[in-house]
């Protein structure tokens, strides 16, 4: 048995250090890119920032508890958190319960709470999958017995996140799913299958959803209609762009001013390089890269295969949605509506990535166990 101390030196504080730092680095921000809009709707600048602040408090608490959780509790109860999960997706549909805004079905209430379930789904979906390959062994390597349940799992909660819609939210989960089941053992041939197959889903959903095509052509042609359907991302461009290498200064975004869309949550990596430059952007960049680091290394020395394939899929879940937002915001994707994590508005996804944390911590903590 290891002493409390020792069991402290395990905890990765590089890791977590990394994880304060984007947080605290995204309420600043958000102070920022939201002021303009804030003042608009709200007659105070800091409206965003503040609950923010607050939500940033609970996420906290939330990293505290599940840090202090042995990381074999989610393995037990995968099914249930997964089952509950799901429910509370089919939830956002049920009227009175359900919240749309922007045109998107994605948020449920219970009096003055709102949140939004997929940002949940990501986690739990993540759990669930890393208990159930972990269960499978060798067999997911069969096609029949493993990898054909696999693909009925992920159509299924990629049919419930489509309906919101959110493509980009469906494609994070599958694209972190697939890099977890490659990490199993999955046979090539069968992810080349999947592969080939999401991509004609994918080409399906993009042409039943005109907004999705016009992103399409937006994303081959950026000239293309500047007023419309090109606006966002080349005031997204306009933005990087006129940051140089050093940037405007803080607070000094002309874009915020209700001229780039979302500032304050999905673009808010625009006006990061419009404030801050392309030398500090790095620096943000960096420590993306280096949290990533980290939380391949806590895989690494997990002491089981389930809490190594739930590190890797954290880990991953968290690289792959910050590839998709800032890629999107230079033009080397199509703009999808995923939130840059820790750094972007949003109660949810910041409460839930910080309780993600906490379990990677934990696993750290078990890091050399032999079980």
């Amino acid at each position: 048995m290891r002493t409390l101390s020792q069991k402290f030196k395990k905890t990765d504080y590089l890791f977590a250090l990394m994880v304060i730092l984007l947080s605290l680095f995204g309420i600043i921000m958000i102070a920022s890119s939201s002021m303009v809009i804030s003042l608009e709707r709200f007659g105070t600048n800091y409206h965003y920032a503040s609950r923010q602040i607050i939500s940033f408090a609970v996420g906290i608490v939330a990293l505290l508890i599940t840090y202090n959780i042995d990381y074999r509790f989610w393995k037990k109860n995968a099914f249930w958190l997964f089952l509950i999960t799901v429910l509370l997706l089919f939830l956002v549909f049920v009227p009175g319960i359900g919240h749309q805004f922007g045109g998107a079905q994605r948020w449920i209430g219970f009096g003055s709470v709102i949140f939004q379930p997929s940002e949940i789904i990501k986690l739990s979906f993540i759990i669930y999958l890393a208990a159930w390959l972990d269960k499978k062994g060798e067999n997911i390597k069969n096609f029949l017995f493993g990898f054909l349940p696999f693909i009925i799992l992920i159509a299924f909660i990629g049919f419930l996140i489509i309906k919101q819609p959110d493509l980009g939210t469906m494609l994070v989960i599958i694209l972190t799913a697939a890099l977890m089941v490659f990490v199993s053992g999955a046979n090539l041939w069968h992810l080349s299958i999947g592969a080939a197959a999401l991509a004609i889903i994918v080409a399906i959903l993009i042409k039943a959803a005109p907004y999705r095509i016009q992103r399409l052509l937006v994303f081959l042609n950026p000239a293309l209609d500047n007023q419309g359907a090109a606006y966002h991302i080349n005031q997204a461009l306009l933005a990087i762009g006129t940051g140089g290498l050093w940037g405007l200064g803080f607070g000094q975004s002309r874009q915020k001013y209700l001229y780039l869309p979302q500032a304050h949550t999905d673009s808010i990596f625009a006006i990061i390089a419009e404030e801050l430059g392309f030398i500090r952007v790095g620096l943000v960049l960096l420590v993306f890269f280096f949290l990533g680091f980290r939380g391949y290394k806590i895989a690494k020395n997990a002491p089981d295969n389930f809490s190594r394939l739930l590190a890797i899929g954290i880990t991953s879940w968290i690289l792959i949605q910050a590839f998709i937002n800032i890629a999107s915001m230079l033009n080397l994707l199509p703009m999808t509506g995923v939130p840059l994590p820790f750094i972007s508005f949003g109660g949810s996804a910041l409460i839930v990535l910080l309780a993600a944390t906490g379990i990677m911590l934990n696993i750290a903590k078990h890091s050399g166990e032999k079980l």
